[in-house]
């Protein structure tokens, strides 16, 4: 069955449920953040353990992207999206009952093994639901579930943290994480794809075999997330000690950073839509867009280093420019990577795309605050100025292979 003869509400609402699972999980995931201030103080954590509690659900997501994708190209992603927003919720509700910090840490590590599953099976269900011509769009919607979800967590965590300490906070993951179980078994639908009983030796084959389009992709996006992960890192800092803001005015500005990093996804997909509706061709009108991405981020990291190097006021708004720039292709690298792999890899191929994503965006931060240390801002956006150049050379430039369809 062909997804673009599937009603219109039916695939629009798998979108909405697969933006919510994944947003409840990234509450999950990058909400023990905002306990920093009450580890240190609650539980006489100095800030290097408080920020290693913080980085433990991340920790566990690293562990089983690629099994969870697996898992989801097995047995569909109703199963893998009701069984890991359960499981989360359960590590959450653990995190919340335990006495000793150790158990607290390991259930959080337990908590990102399972929320890992939302990241492959909602963004399967998008690509399986929609034809081509909707994907880009629809996929840069879903995308925004990271910073929707870190902005609820923002916005409630904190303040549970203050009247009920840390366990009454880990409450909160933990409720919508199991609001979310319940949803996605009601509600979510499996795409309609052939049985694996059906499909051809070319559908079954494995796409990393005999062509390197898969492996230029995710070297593409892992170079091109060294920058978002820097600038998402740091920028707090940056008009702190280097531009002399309040804590609370350049939160705000984080905030506000966030909410057009959003809408730049969606506007990246939006516009990938409308190469692929001039062009025909699925595969160039993702990587067009995304080696244009590519060049937008070195040009603003380079003027954010030279305007910060001048000390100039410019330097904040090319700030602002650069959070929305680098996060832009992180939805279209998604969707060219279902549709590559096809519908029987490719929950496999995004695990092991987000799991190179994720060990950058760990690396980046120590290294670049280094770098920061000893050498300060302007050089750091400079070096940070000449990765997305790297990662022009690695965008395929072709559609051969031909993108696999009902991905």
């Amino acid at each position: 069955m062909d997804p673009a003869s599937i009603s219109t509400a039916r695939r629009w609402s798998m979108l909405i449920v697969a933006l919510g699972a994944t947003l409840c999980a990234n509450v999950f995931i990058n909400g023990v953040a905002f306990l920093i201030p009450t580890l240190h103080r609650e539980r006489g954590l100095d800030l290097a353990q408080a920020g290693l509690m913080s980085a433990l659900p991340s920790l566990g997501m690293v562990v089983t992207l690629i099994a969870w994708g697996y898992v989801v190209d097995r047995f569909g992603e109703r199963t893998v999206l009701t069984l890991g927003s359960a499981l989360t919720a359960a590590a959450g509700f653990g995190a919340a009952s335990a006495d000793s910090l150790p158990a607290v840490g390991a259930f959080l590590f337990l908590g990102g093994m399972a929320a890992a599953s939302s990241n492959t099976a909602s963004g399967r269900l998008v690509v399986g639901w929609f034809a081509a011509e909707k994907r880009g769009l629809v996929m840069g919607i879903r995308q925004t579930a990271q910073p929707l979800g870190v902005g609820l967590g923002a916005l409630v965590i904190p303040r549970l943290a203050e009247s009920r300490g840390v366990s009454g906070a880990l409450l909160f993951p933990a409720v919508v994480c199991a609001a979310a179980a319940v949803v996605c078994a009601v509600a979510v639908l499996d795409p309609p794809r052939p049985a694996r009983a059906e499909a051809s030796d070319a559908d079954l084959a494995n796409p990393y075999r005999g062509s390197s389009l898969l492996v230029r992709i995710h070297l593409t996006s892992l170079l091109l997330v060294a920058p978002q992960a820097m600038v998402w890192t740091f920028t707090l800092a940056w008009l702190i000690t280097d531009r002399g803001w309040s804590a609370g005015s350049a939160g705000a500005m984080v905030t506000v950073a966030q909410l057009f990093g959003a809408g730049g996804r969606i506007a990246a997909g939006r516009w990938s839509d409308f190469v692929l509706r001039r062009s025909g061709d699925v595969l160039s009108s993702r990587m067009r867009p995304i080696r244009t991405i590519a060049a937008a981020a070195a040009v603003s990291m380079g003027l954010l280093a030279l305007t910060d190097w001048l000390d100039s006021p410019i330097s904040v708004a090319l700030m602002v420019v650069a959070s929305v720039v680098t996060v832009s292709d992180n939805g279209l690298a998604f969707t060219a990577i279902a549709e590559v792999a096809g519908p029987f890899w490719s929950g496999r191929a995004l695990g092991t795309q987000n799991t190179t994503q994720l060990l950058t965006a760990g690396v980046t931060p120590p290294l670049f605050g280094a770098l920061i240390g000893a050498a300060g801002y302007p050089a750091a956006f400079a070096v940070c100025a000449l990765i997305p150049l790297l990662a022009i050379p690695s965008v395929p430039a072709t559609s051969a292979p031909q993108a696999r369809e009902a991905a």
